[in-house]
């Protein structure tokens, strides 16, 4: 691992634990020592989720680990299954159990019998990779583990797979996508893994008629979903008007159901008027080149990459937060740099670039460029509003605001 001087990569575990406590009715029970989880508390608590009375763990002394002792991992299922009733017990691994090898699925198989809540062992503690990987574990995990085995079908009904709490502005798109799937098509959510869900709409998620999903970690989870329960999926996140249109014509094939009349026209004639924003381009490339930089997970940069494109704007670096073990086929031009110091050489080079990253990113960069938050870490200023999307025809309302607001700067 490289020297970091600034924020590391969250780890695998990280990645499950924000996402379990965004499941109500549940407990998440770390199997590790005390430091480990009380460091990681302020970290959720910026993410914007609750982990009052919701994350605990069980500590662990030196016999504990020299001796392999498992009898406070046993004695604090069944305290916590007594005290909290919850429907579910998610027991985590912490780095130091992961290490020792204990055996958290084995000790979930023999101490069901003694407690009232299901147990759900996740063994990763932080070792696998990093959060995305971690993503991907959670979202098949609870798929495979939570829902009922038979589901009654209901009508107008959708499910979202693929929103980490870990991503900026995740509420605001989740409330995007509701906003596009209701005026589209008179659709309604079920379930979101993992924003605000609780185990019991997990537990009979076979009912909707669609998943929709939004970053290519929720892929494994819909194909088991669509194994179980026959469940057709859409993978892909609609960055830009034309995008948007796109996305809710595939929506719509599988639902066999067209988009509303009238919102599809007001989405091409917006696409059709950012056409006179390449043409700013265009004559502003006489003077200097629009570029931008586009820093964040893999699914915002590859679209909004593309829709940068679209209105003119070089992309001149594709720079993925984290790694691309978990992307399928991921595109040769969106690059995951390892190295921080090589990242922060690119970063203090930039000139007369939108810069659309983190704080830690923008901090690098040099007054000469134009920047907007659109991904994690955020550091400068808490992330509060949930309906300002990035994604859908609302987040290119804004973005296009910002781009106009470059082109200025060039002229």
């Amino acid at each position: 691992m490289s020297l970091c001087r600034y924020l590391p990569v969250p780890s695998d575990r990280m990645g499950i634990i924000w996402s379990l406590l965004s499941v109500k009715d549940s407990i998440i029970l770390e199997y590790g020592p005390a430091g480990t989880t009380h460091f990681s508390m302020g970290f959720y608590g910026a993410l914007g989720v609750d982990w009052q009375q919701r994350l605990f763990t069980t500590h662990m002394n030196e016999d504990d680990v020299v001796m392999g002792d498992v009898t406070r991992l046993e004695e604090a299922i069944v305290e916590l299954d007594k005290s909290y009733e919850p429907k579910v017990i998610f027991v985590v691994a912490s780095s130091i159990s992961a290490v020792i090898g204990t055996d958290i699925k084995g000790v979930c198989n023999y101490m069901q019998k003694e407690v009232q809540a299901k147990l759900v062992a996740f063994e990763q503690g932080g070792f696998r990779g990093d959060y995305s990987i971690g993503l991907t574990e959670v979202y098949k995990l609870l798929v495979n583990n939570l829902p009922c085995k038979e589901q009654k079908k209901r009508k107008k009904v959708f499910n979202i797979i693929g929103a980490s709490m870990g991503s900026y502005r995740a509420a605001s798109d989740v409330w995007e996508l509701q906003n596009l799937m209701r005026e589209a098509f008179g659709y309604e959510l079920h379930t979101c893994l993992c924003h605000e869900t609780s185990v019991d709409e997990i537990g009979d998620i076979g009912t909707a008629e669609i998943n929709l999903v939004m970053r290519q970690e929720g892929l494994p989870a819909a194909e088991v979903l669509k194994n179980k329960f026959d469940m057709p999926f859409v993978v892909s996140a609609p960055y830009g008007y034309a995008a948007t249109l796109t996305w809710l014509e595939e929506v719509g094939k599988i639902l066999g159901q067209l988009p509303d009349v009238k919102m599809c026209a007001r989405l091409r004639l917006k696409a059709q008027n950012t056409a006179s924003l390449k043409m700013y381009a265009m004559m502003m490339g006489r003077k200097k080149t629009p570029q931008a930089a586009v820093i964040g997970e893999y699914d915002l940069v590859k679209g909004l990459s593309a829709f940068l494109r679209s209105v003119g704007i070089d992309v001149k670096y594709k720079l993925c937060s984290h790694s691309l073990k978990s992307i399928v086929e991921p595109e040769l031009d969106i690059q995951y740099i390892s190295v921080e110091k090589e990242k922060i050489d690119i970063l203090k080079k930039m000139q007369k670039t939108l810069v659309l990253a983190d704080d830690v990113s923008h901090r690098l960069c040099d007054s000469s460029n134009a920047v907007l938050r659109v991904s994690a870490p955020f550091i400068d200023g808490a992330q509060i509003a949930t309906h300002l999307p990035l994604l859908g025809e609302k987040g290119t309302d804004f973005l296009l605001e910002t781009i106009e607001a470059y082109y200025q700067t060039l002229a």
